[in-house]
C-alpha cells in the first residue's frame, strides 16, 4: 500500500500488529522503526518523481508535528481522536480533486513553504497521536498544493522516511520497541514497498487518485468503528 499510493504503511500496519496480539503502543513503535526503512525503497523506485523543493519545507513541518504527536500520543481520548482523524480524512480526500470541486479556491492555494510547514505539522500531528507519520494524508495534501498524482507519492515517500525517523527516537527512548518482531515486519515491508513502488509507476494517475481515496475512506471507516 505505501509503495502504490505513497502512505507511509502504518494506517496497515498497526491494526493488523495489534490484531496478531501486539499491545498497541510497541505497535506504535515498530511502525515508526519500519517506515523509514520501507519508505527508502519506495522513494528510490519513485526519484524521478520527488520535488525536492516541497519535500524540504514537508520535512521540517512533518518532523515537528511527528515528535509532537509522539510525545502525547494516548492523551487524547481514542474516540474523539477518530473523529479528528475522519474529519481530516473526508477533507484530504476532497483535496484530491479539489481543481474539479473548486478551481477557483484551488488556483488561490499557493504551495508557499509557510503553507506546506503549516500543513504537514497539522497532519503529522494528527496522525502522530495514532501511531501514524503522516504518510496517509500526504499524498492528498501535496496533490491540493499543485504537484500531479506521481510527484505527490514520490515526494510524500521521501518524507515520511524523516517524520518517522523522527518519531522513533521517541518511542525508542522511551522502550517500546520489540526488536525481534520489529526485523519480521521490516522484511515483508520492505519487500512490499518495493513491488508496490513498481506497480505505482506502471498505473495511470485517475487510478491512483480513485484508488488512494477509496483506501482513506475505508482506513477512516474502521478508525470510527475500533473506536466504537
Amino acid at each position: 500500500m505505501s509503495g502504490i499510493f505513497g502512505i507511509g504503511g502504518g494506517s496497515v500496519r498497526i491494526p493488523l500488529l495489534n490484531i496478531a496480539g501486539m499491545p498497541l503502543l510497541n505497535a506504535f513503535a515498530i511502525n515508526m522503526f519500519v517506515i523509514p526503512f520501507a519508505q527508502s525503497i519506495a522513494a528510490y523506485t519513485h526519484r524521478k518523481n520527488i520535488d525536492w523543493n516541497m519535500a524540504l519545507y514537508a520535512i521540517i513541518g512533518g518532523i515537528l508535528g511527528s515528535l509532537a504527536g509522539a510525545v502525547f500520543t494516548g492523551i487524547i481520548p481514542t474516540f474523539i481522536l477518530s473523529i479528528i482523524f475522519v474529519s481530516v480524512a473526508i477533507l484530504t480526500v476532497l483535496s484530491v480533486y479539489l481543481d474539479k470541486i473548486a478551481p477557483g479556491l484551488y488556483s488561490r492555494l499557493v504551495p508557499f513553504a509557510r503553507n506546506i510547514i503549516l500543513g504537514t505539522f497539522i497532519l503529522n500531528l494528527i496522525t502522530g497521536l495514532r501511531g501514524g507519520s503522516g504518510g496517509s494524508l500526504f499524498p492528498p495534501f501535496l496533490k491540493a498544493m499543485h504537484l500531479d498524482m506521481h510527484k505527490a507519492i514520490a515526494t510524500s515517500l521521501f518524507t515520511t522516511i524523516f517524520t518517522a525517523g523522527a518519531a522513533f527516537f521517541i518511542y525508542w527512548h522511551r522502550g517500546n520497541i520489540l526488536w525481534l518482531p520489529s526485523l519480521s515486519v521490516l522484511i515483508g515491508s520492505v519487500l512490499g514497498a518495493r513491488i508496490g513502488s513498481t506497480i505505482s509507476l506502471k498505473t495511470k494517475p485517475m487510478w491512483l487518485k480513485i484508488g488512494l481515496s477509496l483506501f482513506i475512506v475505508v482506513l477512516a471507516l474502521l478508525t470510527i468503528y475500533k473506536a466504537i
